[in-house]
């Protein structure tokens, strides 16, 4: 049932940005033709679910200082076995920020990512293909979890400062599609 729900979720994104067209497409092919893409034991890759999450203004978004990759990037993580992707999202978002009101702006896939984890001590490389959700927190009082060295409000227009990777700065700009619902 979660991977037909997702699949509405990818075609109705892949619609929206037709412009991204082969990472939907791959992300599409992975998600109906491995059963347990969902699963974090599937070793060739897995889906994973974040969230670009707004502060109460919308003018800054809550980023995690990555204790095992060593960067900012937004909050989020695998999910719990059979768990619907934006439920994991949520999911994530209240665990690794200690924010309980967290809401999401829409149900609808903010962005899609598709990108390789290197092998480490725990695993073999593998791929996660990241489903990305818009999230409104309801306070900025946050609480830094095991998993990050930092969280920080970041000035949406200071993100380079923090990061210069491309499927962050496109989530600035897609939000913002998003909210205006073009």
């Amino acid at each position: 049932m979660h991977r037909r729900h997702l699949l509405q979720k990818l075609r109705a994104y892949a619609a929206q940005f037709p412009l991204e067209q082969e990472t939907c497409s791959d992300y599409i092919d992975f998600v109906e033709n491995e059963p347990d893409c969902l699963k974090r034991s599937l070793q060739k890759g897995h889906v994973t679910a974040s969230c670009w999450i707004l502060c109460p203004e919308r003018d800054e978004v809550l980023l995690t200082h990555h204790r095992k990759l060593g960067i900012w990037i937004q909050l989020g993580g695998h999910l719990d076995g059979g768990e619907d992707v934006l439920d994991a999202a949520l999911r994530e978002a209240r665990e690794e920020s200690g924010i309980p009101d967290i809401r999401p702006i829409s149900e609808s896939l903010l962005d899609l990512d598709i990108h390789q984890i290197p092998e480490n001590r725990k695993e073999a490389a593998h791929l996660h293909y990241d489903a990305r959700f818009l999230f409104q927190a309801g306070s900025k009082n946050f609480q830094i979890s095991s998993e990050s060295l930092d969280l920080a409000w970041v000035p949406l227009d200071r993100l380079e400062d923090y990061s210069d990777e491309d499927s962050i700065l496109r989530m600035r700009e897609k939000q913002e599609i998003l909210i205006s619902g073009r």
